[in-house]
């Protein structure tokens, strides 16, 4: 409630002209567009299936009893989805896996479904869905795919090699405009909302907000370390937020809040540290935690990617230049 109330007042704010120039959209980075996604051309009966949330046949699809190594892609955008070591037979007649490469799948419950939808997270197209709780390995998930939804490239074909990607995990205020913002960013793949640095198993976004959990407001954000540095990346994540405040962003409120770097590898802690001590030794009093990454909670569907969808901007996220 007080984020669409505060996003009311700020809107009519700028109608009227009177927020300060500080608070203004025009005082953001200028925006990139979207990165555009290059889409394949798909058969009728690959359609029926991507576009149209179709299933192949059981015990028909190419790769159901494939035992490569590899890794398996996404058949309209050629996004990476699956890794060969994750894959086994779960006797269902469809590919399954009990783990995806981080950020590469998206999980979707429809209020009429039963088990959550899988798609790519990249350019939405169906793969199949998701279950949990059947026991069949230690992770206790079972991703079970459509054939006709992947490619598969062995591990000894140059184009395996091709993509690689990291992970950063940032949290600075309300993560609606953290995951806005950093979506844009050069090197940047996908990025998702949800919960880190906490004490319980899978908070909900009402029990986050009523700090019994220790969560802060996170964004999990892939990238290409071919095109980006996480030292830039973490760069931008100062440069998005206010690191001096303390437990809160704005007008936002609440340990949620927090401004926190959740660090992957000792490479991550040692960068995001030398960025603090830049910044300290320039005058800003940084209040930006530091901890190791723990389990990443993704957050409720109607949280991703919650600007994009809903045609608002940030109304605590600025840039301002830092570096």
């Amino acid at each position: 409630m007080t984020r669409i109330l505060l996003t009311v007042a700020v809107t009519a704010a700028l109608i009227i002209g009177v927020l300060p120039r500080t608070m203004r959209s025009q005082d953001h980075k200028p925006e990139k567009s979207m990165k555009p996604v290059t889409l394949n051309k798909l058969t009728p009966e690959e359609a029926r299936v991507i576009i149209d949330k179709g299933t192949e046949l059981a015990f028909t699809g190419k790769y159901y009893k494939n035992t490569a190594t590899g890794v398996y892609t996404c058949k309209q955008c050629g996004a990476e989805l699956f890794l060969s070591h994750d894959k086994f037979d779960a006797g269902c007649g469809w590919p399954s896996f009990d783990d995806a490469i981080p950020g590469a799948v998206k999980r979707t419950l429809a209020p009429d479904a039963i088990y959550p939808e899988i798609t790519c997270a990249r350019c939405g197209a169906h793969l199949g869905h998701v279950f949990e709780g059947e026991g069949f390995t230690p992770k206790d998930t079972r991703y079970c795919v459509n054939s006709i939804s992947m490619n598969f490239i062995p591990a000894d074909d140059p184009k395996a090699a091709e993509v690689k990607t990291d992970t950063a995990y940032f949290a600075g205020g309300c993560f609606w405009g953290t995951e806005y913002l950093l979506q844009q960013a050069d090197g940047v793949i996908t990025a998702h909302v949800g919960y880190m640095g906490g004490h319980t198993a899978k908070p909900s976004y009402r029990e986050v907000c009523e700090h019994g959990t220790g969560h802060a407001e996170a964004v999990e954000v892939i990238f290409d370390p071919s095109k980006t540095t996480y030292e830039k990346l973490a760069k931008y994540f100062f440069e998005i937020h206010d690191p001096t405040q303390m437990d809160r962003q704005g007008p936002d409120v609440g340990d949620q809040y927090r401004s926190e770097i959740f660090y992957v590898n000792d490479a991550q802690k040692e960068t995001a540290q030398k960025l603090i001590d830049i910044l300290k030794a320039k005058g800003y009093k940084v209040v930006t935690r530091l901890a190791k990454a723990d389990k990443f909670w993704l957050a409720e569907d109607y949280h991703q990617d919650y600007y994009k969808n809903n045609g608002e901007e940030p109304y605590c996220h600025v840039y301002t230049k830092r570096f």
